[in-house]
């Protein structure tokens, strides 16, 4: 399934359920594993469930291939692994202590070197 479509109808699928802070990480310059994460808060352990069993179905209605769920039953954090997209479904206080957002939007060490020689060659003023 196309990467647009799959988006798509995840991003949908978690808001059907009433996902919070809805966030997609394009990953594809960073790991070749997958393109994008998708980050989406819950109110409740039932809520996190319900956002993931829908991505679930979502997906599988529209013919895409779900590879696995894990913490569904925990429920304070659900992993959906959809290949190309991986859409983590979070208590607020979990994915505020994990904080993946920062993690995957990290800047490449070759920009920070690249930023930092610039900065070093500067004439002083």
């Amino acid at each position: 399934m196309d990467i647009r479509k799959l988006q798509k109808i995840t991003i949908a699928a978690l808001e059907d359920i009433k996902g919070k802070d809805i966030e997609v990480i394009n990953t594809a310059k960073l790991t070749p594993l997958f393109e994008r994460i998708i980050i989406a808060s819950a109110d409740s352990t039932r809520q996190t469930k319900a956002l993931a069993r829908n991505v679930h179905d979502k997906v599988k209605e529209a013919g895409g291939e779900v590879l696995g769920m894990e913490g569904e039953d925990v429920g304070e954090w659900v992993l959906v692994d959809l290949g190309d997209i991986v859409v983590h479904v979070m208590q607020p206080n979990i994915r505020l202590h994990y904080d993946l957002e920062s993690l995957w939007k990290t800047t490449p060490k070759r920009a920070v070197v690249a930023v930092a020689e610039k900065k070093v060659a500067a004439p002083l003023e």
